[in-house]
């Protein structure tokens, strides 16, 4: 104990922080993550059937909207589909032709 290195690596030997157990630190995460795992299960299990019961509820009120919306809608779905279809198949010509191309 008479070099003063050996006094001082004495010294800061109280505050060094205690060595690390990696099996003990990978048991606690994998606890942590586990709940963490569990906990996200249950809230979207809960979700899920308070949405199917949501769902189930207003279904005959979605079925006849539905109906009636695509007897009316029917035509320019048909009209937007057409045009999609031909957007694809000119590609970049008609971006390029209206000067949209950045």
């Amino acid at each position: 104990m008479n070099n003063p290195d050996d006094r001082l690596r004495a010294l800061f030997a109280q505050d060094l922080p205690l060595p690390r157990d990696p099996a003990f630190s990978a048991a606690v995460m994998g606890a942590v993550m586990r709940r963490q795992f569990l906990e996200d299960l249950s809230l979207l299990s809960v979700v899920s059937v308070v949405g199917g019961g949501v769902l189930c509820a207003i279904w005959p009120i979605l079925a006849t909207a539905a109906s009636q919306l695509s007897q009316d809608l029917g035509a320019i779905g048909v009209a937007l589909a057409l045009a999609t279809c031909i957007g694809i198949i000119v590609g970049g010509r008609v971006t390029s032709a209206l000067g949209l191309e950045s």
